[in-house]
């Protein structure tokens, strides 16, 4: 697979991003284990992108000049129904949320609905050349949704055609939280005292709960599936459907970053939208957590 701005065997390089558009934020849903908040830039939205720190290691691999596409562009799924309960359960510090099924059978709430229809109309507005006509995408509902009502609204404008696929790998599922998963943060102080200690000492990166993963965890899947994406997608536009801790280690890997960098930034918005162009051998990041294309009469 071609360089990436990344190793993909778990050695970390950066390089200093400089970005000429102003920051945001936009509005997002909670989620669990939430993360701080971020801001975004994407074409005709607002962002900014730190760099990172670089580490040499022995077990890095040069990857073959050209196989990548010409631009990476991921999104988190529009506000689920889980995001929604979550914000009422923080706010009131409740310990439990009403949600009977799995995690993966979690839907869109309509301002979810709403959003992914906006992704689709930012997607449509995109330069012909940078429209994604590859959708790669987490199995869960609410990101098959968010896909799905995203590709009928850029069709239905006549940007891409009805009958692009969409392509549904695990390996974009969200972060599996085991023994703390659909636990408010009050809950898992009060039940599970000392996981929260030890998510505390342990820092997110590298934090696993019983029957779970940590960030790192995800990050490998990631890694993955970065192989086989940028394999079969050499050189066109490709948009990934995924979740706020996917995304974050898409960044992760991408910009090389560090932890501290990494728990430094916030969490990934709602159908935001975050850009990498290939170029002189990596993609290289192009916007972060784009929110304007959510806002009323925003570009």
């Amino acid at each position: 697979m071609a360089e990436l701005g990344t190793t993909l065997n778990g050695q970390h390089q950066s390089t200093q991003s400089q970005h000429h558009h102003a920051t945001t934020q936009g509005q997002h849903g909670a989620t669990q284990g939430q993360r701080g908040a971020a801001h975004g830039q994407h074409p005709g939205g607002q962002g900014q992108h730190p760099g990172g720190h670089e580490q040499h290691g022995s077990t890095h691999r040069p990857a073959a000049a050209g196989r990548l596409p010409s631009l990476l562009i991921a999104t988190r799924h529009g506000e689920s129904t889980a995001n929604v309960e979550f914000q009422l359960a923080e706010a009131a510090g409740a310990l439990s949320v009403p949600i009977s099924c799995r995690d993966a059978d979690i839907p869109l709430s309509l301002h979810g609905r709403q959003q992914a229809q906006a992704l689709g109309r930012w997607w449509a507005a995109l330069p012909s050349a940078d429209r994604p006509r590859s959708v790669w995408c987490s199995p869960y509902v609410r990101t098959a949704e968010t896909a799905r009502i995203a590709l009928a609204q850029a069709a239905g404008l006549g940007a891409v055609p009805v009958t692009l696929a969409v392509r549904y790998d695990e390996r974009l599922r969200d972060r599996e939280l085991g023994i703390l998963e659909m636990l408010p943060k009050a809950a898992i102080e009060a039940k599970h005292p000392e996981e929260a200690a030890r998510r505390r000492k342990m820092g997110e990166l590298y934090y696993r709960p019983p029957g779970g993963e940590s960030w790192a965890d995800v990050a490998l899947r990631v890694r993955s599936l970065l192989r086989d994406l940028c394999e079969e997608e050499a050189g066109r536009p490709v948009l990934v459907v995924a979740h706020d801790c996917t995304v974050l280690m898409l960044r992760y890997a991408l910009d090389r970053l560090t932890e501290e960098q990494l728990t430094a930034l916030g969490p990934v918005h709602n159908c935001s939208t975050s850009l990498w162009r290939a170029q002189d051998g990596r993609l290289r990041p192009d916007g972060w957590n784009g929110v304007g294309h959510l806002v009323p009469g925003g570009d």
